[in-house]
């Protein structure tokens, strides 16, 4: 039996021609055209630039017209407008009205002093006083005396001369007469000028008397003026040994104890005024030649903002800060409900505006680069500038030249950058 082999199902295939061959390498020859087309410039940007960074980890901004607010913020604490510390006036023991925490009102009795040594000087004034003033009394009454004296001299003097005139006539007619001789008349005249001269020196006299009585009077009258304005002092010094409060408020701490011994110009307490509260700042050094009074200030309080002005500046530098305060606008003085002494609130001080400049974000670029470069990046490719800043701001900074309006800058740090020229970013 004859097996039969599988030639029967065989068959001839006829050899493939070039054809097909062709269109593969034509296939092959679009498809690497293709890629080196897309990926020459890729490959030629990455072989010019001399770094390359991933876009996730770069923080860019644009460049942007506006006007620019040079501003600082700072803490601040709420302190009271008003909160005066009162002192001992002369030396004693301190009586208390209050304790501290009391309400008071404005002149209320706070504390008094007892000044056994002052009282006793008062009293002392006022007995030289009313000693002045008994003499003064005693001397009037001797210089009514001594006129009385000086009144009745000159009458008497008048009183001659009335008789020395009337003796006068008679000695004329009885001289026409040839009734006395030669040397009565002449007497006559003599006794006549003697009583005109003793009339008219007690009447000087009176006069000079009265001008030197009214000028002792005068003299011991200013002595009395001296004396009373020193008990005055004195009894204005011992009005002050009763401690009124300046203000209306609440008593601060009482700086020593009940009944103790203070010393003169010893503080012992202090009023605090709640009706109006300042915030008082520590502003660092660096911008105390840029701080002037009346510059506007915002106080953040409960999520709103509420306008303030600069009002008192300090002339020294303390711990590398400027001690300032900021009370509220005029349209606000009656201050925000929910204000506490002591109380922190953030204040931003409005330093400088400007209007219509070019400005970026502010961001770590400035310190990285010290405010003299900036990456500006362009299609996908960030390229290293030489850039000039002006005034910065919490937020913003001005661009002085080197950028323009639009162009696309990294913020964020390019100490990672290492100083490259240009730099790739990638996806």
């Amino acid at each position: 039996m004859k097996i039969s082999d599988t030639s029967a199902q065989d068959e001839v295939l006829a050899p493939k021609g070039n054809k097909s061959k062709l269109r593969v390498w034509l296939a092959t020859l679009v498809v690497l055209t293709f890629a080196l087309i897309w990926l020459l410039p890729a490959y030629q940007t990455w072989s010019s630039s001399d770094a390359s960074i991933s876009a996730q980890r770069l923080r860019l901004a644009k460049v942007i017209r506006g006007d620019f607010v040079r501003d600082i913020s700072v803490q601040g604490k709420v302190v009271a407008a008003v909160s005066p510390r009162l002192y001992s006036t002369a030396q004693g023991r301190v009586t208390f009205n209050v304790d501290a925490g009391d309400t008071v009102v404005k002149g209320q009795i706070l504390a008094v002093i007892d000044s056994p040594e002052l009282a006793n000087q008062l009293k002392q004034e006022q007995a030289g006083t009313q000693s002045l003033q008994t003499e003064l009394e005693r001397h009037k009454i001797q210089g009514k005396k001594h006129a009385l004296k000086d009144q009745k001299s000159v009458d008497l003097a008048k009183v001659s001369l009335t008789a020395a005139q009337r003796e006068k006539r008679r000695s004329d007619l009885a001289y026409q007469s040839h009734s006395i001789s030669q040397i009565d008349f002449e007497e006559a005249q003599d006794e006549l000028e003697n009583a005109q001269l003793v009339y008219h020196h007690a009447v000087k006299d009176a006069q000079l008397n009265q001008e030197s009585f009214a000028f002792e009077i005068k003299t011991k009258q200013l002595t009395i003026n001296r004396q009373k304005i020193l008990q005055q002092e004195l009894a204005r010094k011992v009005g002050q040994l009763t401690v009124r409060s300046p203000v209306s408020g609440i008593v601060g701490n009482l700086n020593v104890q009940q009944k103790n011994q203070v010393a003169k110009n010893q503080a012992i307490l202090s009023v605090v005024d709640l009706s109006e509260f300042e915030l008082e700042l520590a502003i660092p050094e660096s911008y105390a030649d840029d701080l002037a009074i009346g510059m506007q200030a915002q106080i953040k309080l409960n999520e709103q903002q509420h306008q303030a002005t600069l009002v008192t500046i300090s002339p020294e530098i303390v711990n590398n800060q400027v001690k300032a305060r900021v009370r509220f606008a005029a349209s606000n003085r009656q201050h925000p409900k929910g204000l506490r002494q002591n109380q922190r609130l953030t204040t931003r001080i409005l330093l400088e505006k400007k209007q219509d400049v070019l400005m970026l974000p502010r961001g770590q670029f400035l310190e990285s680069g010290g405010g003299r470069i900036a990456y500006v990046v362009s299609q996908g490719m960030a390229k290293r500038q030489q850039i000039s800043t002006g005034a910065r701001s919490l937020s913003k900074v001005e661009i002085i030249s080197g950028l323009k309006l639009g162009d696309q800058v990294i913020i964020s740090g390019t100490d990672q950058l290492r100083n490259a020229q240009l730099i790739n970013i990638t996806d």
